[in-house]
């Protein structure tokens, strides 16, 4: 046992070594691989805040995106300046800017979120798999045409153009849009962002873990595996499901606002059915309910197409197929046989959970 214990501190041990040391490589090779990293933990937080609704509850959620947009526009009006422009009394009572403090702003964003995730899984009680996809697919909609259209009579989000110039973070002072120095060696903002989206992906792994060897996740489960004899052990099935949808939409909430942050601009572009579908993919493809497959299935579908995209740059592929061939295409059609072919050859995902669906294999058998 003491052997088993000291070899796991020192796997973990080495892994945060790797975690930590890897930006300032990536930063060595250029920027390009850092935004890439940035960007993968981003979907690491979505996809573990779907997981929830998806992998715990069983609950098919076609419209996470809309969380992520929500929590992204909460951040960008209140950490830019497009509100001081357009309503004359804010220009009137902050006269040097609305400049929200992340303490603030970060923490309304994921109420916010999770308050839209109760109002979404409400109507939706009653609805089971099929049925749930579209209500929700088109509740990920309404919200991506919302921000598109709210920019007349009164401009709000500034419809498809976006909003500019929204505050990097700011921590004590130190500027994530500026960079530090320590000890001569350069950090760079990018690298910052990383450690950043570290922390608070580590913070929910934790989180997560806790909630699914808690009751609540013992009574997610249940649900998912059978909903009618859960309500017949004394499970408030309505409850534990808005839970469930509150507390997923919460983590897309905080990503959002991480993402406007980030990006430094936002538009209804960016919160587009497809990245609902890939955020789903991620979790099936990594295995439901399993969070060490939900954080690696995120890791492959976000860093894979940017790799490609590298790659199809370097051996300049449109060229050696003659012009035929655009390199993005061949880029979304790789990704697609990667998809096919680890479903085909691990229908359960790529590391599943080994208690996932145990009640009905031993049904089979």
């Amino acid at each position: 046992m003491l052997k088993f214990d000291l070899k796991n501190k020192l796997h973990f041990a080495l892994m945060a070594a790797f975690l930590l040391i890897l930006p300032l490589v990536l930063q060595g090779a250029g920027n390009f691989w850092v935004r890439i990293a940035d960007m993968a933990l981003l979907y690491v937080l979505l996809a573990l805040g779907l997981n929830i609704v998806v992998g715990f509850a069983g609950l098919l959620d076609l419209g996470f995106v809309a969380f992520f947009a929500v929590g992204a526009y909460m951040y960008g009006l209140l950490a830019s300046p497009h509100l001081f422009e357009t309503f004359a009394w804010i220009k009137s009572a902050f006269p040097n800017g609305l400049h929200t403090p992340i303490w603030l702003i970060v923490p309304a964003a994921a109420l916010l979120a999770g308050a839209f995730g109760v109002l979404l899984g409400a109507p939706t009680l009653k609805l089971r798999g099929d049925y749930l996809a579209i209500v929700t697919l088109g509740f990920g909609e309404i919200i991506r045409v919302f921000m598109n259209n709210l920019d007349h009579p009164v401009n709000i989000t500034n419809g498809p153009k976006g909003l500019i110039l929204i505050d990097p973070m700011n921590f004590f002072g130190y500027s994530f849009g500026k960079g530090i120095e320590i000890f001569g060696y350069k950090i760079g903002s990018l690298v910052m962002y990383y450690y950043l989206f570290m922390a608070l992906v580590i913070i929910s792994v934790i989180v997560c873990h806790r909630l699914e060897l808690s009751r609540i996740g013992r009574a997610w489960m249940a649900i998912r595996e059978d909903e009618i004899a859960a309500k017949a052990m004394g499970i408030n099935t309505r409850n534990m499901k808005l839970l469930a949808f509150g507390m997923g939409a919460t983590f897309g909430g905080v990503s959002g606002s991480m993402f406007a942050a980030f990006q430094g601009f936002i538009s209804p572009e960016s919160f587009s059915l497809m990245e609902s579908i890939m955020i789903v993919a991620m979790v099936v493809l990594g295995g439901l309910g399993h969070l060490p497959g939900v954080i690696l299935g995120a890791l492959l579908l976000s860093a894979l197409p940017e790799v490609l995209r590298w790659v199809s740059g370097a051996l300049d592929l449109q060229a050696l197929t003659g012009g035929r061939i655009d390199a993005a295409i061949l880029r979304q059609l790789l990704i697609a046989l990667a998809m096919i072919t680890i479903m085909l050859m691990r229908p359960r995902g790529l590391w599943p959970s080994p208690d996932h669906g145990k009640s009905l294999q031993n049904a089979a058998k």
